[in-house]
């Protein structure tokens, strides 16, 4: 029993890799390339990186340096200066407690004197694939419409691509032109929203997966962000109705949060009806997490005011991808859609 004690530690030490070799496709010469490798610790104790040890001085290597907790996840980043041409194939050995050999990781791709630089056009990398953007918003958008949204992409992988995008919720429909994307080209994907098969007001999300080819999986590397925001709409409404009609009056809309060390911050919005009839907030939702929000009323008379209380968790905000937002909508027909935006300050 003592010796099994002993032994469960060591033999229960894993350390786990999304994948160990990434091809990094195409840069110039002497234009520096990197490849950033994620891993998991998914053993019962702490995990400490030793030491991280390319094969060879061209390829500089950056790793977490503190111990890594039970669960946690973090990233060993390879980068090759390019100063050879042609193809290269670079390693390095991760040595730590986790597992009683190293782990290799490899990065490969080619330097060439005909690469262009497209980081300003497409600036986000998915492996050989480059994009122009990652997340899709469907605005101020009215029942029945079918607004499009594009992402361009740009093959720079030496192989032929076949982008899709993966986990599509039964309100989008992806279309891409070419179909078939060689290395060195370009594509642009159409994605369209069918608004009529949302059956909510206010805000929407989901995430799709970009792949490059068909079969490729989905991974928080290669996510696109969707958000659709579908109002109610007041087209009918009278010139004399409109008189008669709620109005909203916020106190600010923009929502300063200054933490100055401080793990969480409340902040105070005031809502009033400065209108003739009764104001009514239907819909009260977040954009990104890292925010709580409370309501005093979601129905005012006129005259009446109420409180939205919000609170921005430091930590969380730090790893949203989008501006923090709170959304509201209402009845009344100047303000269906109101958005607060949230500026956090570190």
């Amino acid at each position: 029993m003592l010796l099994f004690m002993a032994m469960v530690p060591v033999a229960a030490q894993k350390l786990i890799a999304e994948k160990t070799v990434i091809d990094v496709g195409k840069t110039g010469f002497q234009q520096p390339v990197s490849a950033v490798f994620e891993f998991k610790n998914k053993s019962v104790r702490r995990l400490k990186i030793e030491s991280v040890q390319p094969d060879c001085n061209c390829t500089v290597v950056e790793y977490p340096k503190t111990t890594i907790g039970m669960g946690e996840s973090f990233q060993v980043k390879m980068t090759y200066d390019a100063k050879m041409l042609g193809h290269f194939d670079k390693q390095a050995a991760i040595i730590s407690n986790g597992t009683k050999n190293p782990i290799y990781i490899r990065m490969k791709g080619v330097v060439s004197t005909e690469y262009q630089d497209y980081s300003g056009t497409y600036p986000i990398e998915m492996g050989t694939l480059r994009i122009d953007k990652n997340e899709l918003e469907f605005d101020n958008v009215n029942k029945g419409e079918t607004p499009m949204e594009q992402i361009h992409l740009y093959n720079n992988g030496s192989t032929v691509m076949r982008p899709n995008l993966m986990h599509l919720p039964s309100y989008l429909t992806a279309t891409v032109v070419p179909e078939v994307v060689n290395p060195g080209r370009a594509a642009t994907m159409t994605v369209t929203l069918n608004s009529s098969m949302i059956s909510d007001f206010g805000l929407t999300q989901s995430s799709v997966y970009l792949a490059a080819n068909p079969g490729d999986k989905a991974t928080k590397e290669n996510l696109i962000g969707v958000s659709v925001v579908l109002l109610p709409s007041f087209t009918k409404m009278t010139a004399q109705q409109k008189q008669y009609a709620p109005k909203m009056k916020l106190s600010k809309e923009t929502v300063d949060v200054v933490f100055n060390g401080k793990s969480k911050v409340k902040e105070m919005v005031t809502i009033t009806n400065v209108g003739r009839t009764a104001l009514n907030i239907s819909s009260l939702q977040m954009f990104t997490d890292g925010l709580s929000i409370s309501l005093g009323k979601s129905t005012l008379q006129p005259g009446e005011a109420t409180k939205l209380k919000v609170t921005a968790s430091r930590d969380e905000l730090m790893k949203v991808r989008t501006k923090p937002r709170i959304l509201m909508i209402t009845n009344d027909p100047d303000n269906s859609k109101v958005v607060i935006t949230i500026n956090a300050k570190y």
